[in-house]
C-alpha cells in the first residue's frame, strides 16, 4: 500500500549545518513546505532566511532531540503550521570524539553517539506516526551509513547506534507498511561537513560526495518515486534514482538491501 493524500511537507532533523541544511534546501526548491529542527535556532533561521528569499514556506522548531517533550512539541507545531507532515528526515546525528576501538574509547562518549542517534529518530518516528497514519500514510528518511550494514574497526558507538537505526527501519515498515508508511535508510555517501571533516580516516580524502545529490535523492523518496524499496538501504553515489528504479524489482525479488542474517544455503534452518 502506498501513501495517499499525503501533504507536500517536511521535517529535517539537523537542519542547521550540513547535510541536514543541504536536505532541507533541496527539498524547499522542490516545493516541499519544511520544518527545520535543530538545537540551535541561529543556525535554523539562517537556512530559514534562505527558503523565505526563494518564496518557500518554512517554519523555525528548535529542540534538544532527545527530550521526549520537546521532540512532541516539535512536531506538534510543525504539523499545526504546515498543515500536516508527508516526510520526516532524521538527520540529526554525532560521532565519537576519538576515532579508535571500544577499549580505548571513552565508554560515555559512546553512549553519548548511542543515545543521540538511536533515542532521536526513535522519538520523532513515534510523534510524527499518528498524523501521517491520519492522512494514509507518509514517509520516513532515516539518514544512516555504512557503517550501520558492515563491521568497522573504530567508531563502535556510531556502528552500534547505525545498526540500531536500521532495524528502526525495518520494524516501521513491518509495523506500518501495509497502512501507507513507506521508511527507507540512506546514506549519503562522505559528504564534506564539520563532522567528516574532523575525522582522521578522511583527511587525505579528495573526493566528496556533493550534498546536493544526497538532496536529490531524499526529494525523491518525498515524491513516493522509490516507494517500491520501503525497508530497504540506499547510498547516494553508488546509487541514483534512476539505477534504483530500474533495479527495484530484483531488490525485492531478491529481498536485497535489507538488515538481515545471510544463510549458508538454502538448507539453513535460519531462512524462512
Amino acid at each position: 500500500m502506498t501513501p495517499r493524500d499525503v501533504p507536500r511537507t517536511a521535517l529535517v532533523t539537523g537542519a542547521g549545518r550540513g547535510i541536514g541544511r543541504g536536505i532541507a534546501l533541496g527539498l524547499a526548491e522542490a516545493g516541499f513546505g519544511v520544518a527545520l529542527v535543530g538545537r540551535t535556532r541561529r543556525h535554523l533561521e539562517e537556512v530559514a532566511d534562505v527558503v523565505r528569499g526563494s518564496g518557500g514556506r518554512v517554519v523555525v522548531v528548535p529542540a534538544d532531540l532527545v527530550d521526549a517533550a520537546a521532540v512532541a512539541d516539535a512536531v506538534s507545531r510543525a504539523q499545526d503550521e504546515l498543515g500536516g507532515l508527508g516526510l520526516v528526515v532524521n538527520n540529526a546525528g554525532v560521532i565519537e570524539h576519538a576515532e579508535t576501538d571500544l577499549v580505548a574509547e571513552d565508554v560515555e562518549d559512546v553512549w553519548r553517539v548511542i543515545e543521540t542517534n538511536v533515542r532521536g529518530p526513535l522519538l520523532v518516528s513515534r510523534a510524527v506516526l499518528p498524523g501521517m497514519l491520519a492522512h494514509g500514510g507518509g514517509r520516513i528518511v532515516q539518514i544512516n551509513s555504512g557503517a550501520g550494514y558492515s563491521a568497522s574497526a573504530t567508531y563502535t558507538g556510531y556502528g552500534i547506534s547505525k545498526g540500531a537505526l536500521a532495524r528502526l527501519t525495518t520494524a516501521l515498515d513491518a509495523q506500518y507498511g501495509a497502512r501507507g508508511l513507506v521508511a527507507i535508510d540512506v546514506a549519503p555517501g562522505v559528504v564534506a561537513t564539520d563532522m567528516t571533516g574532523a575525522m582522521p580516516m578522511h583527511a587525505a580524502r579528495e573526493t566528496w560526495t556533493a550534498v546536493e545529490d544526497v538532496a536529490a535523492m531524499v526529494v525523491a523518496i518525498g515524491e513516493g518515486r522509490l516507494d517500491a524499496l520501503a525497508g530497504r538501504f540506499v547510498r547516494v553515489g553508488s546509487d541514483t534514482v534512476e539505477s534504483l528504479t530500474v533495479a527495484a524489482e530484483v531488490i525485492r525479488s531478491r529481498d536485497a538491501r535489507r538488515l538481515r542474517v545471510v544463510g549458508y544455503g538454502d538448507d539453513d534452518p535460519m531462512i524462512r
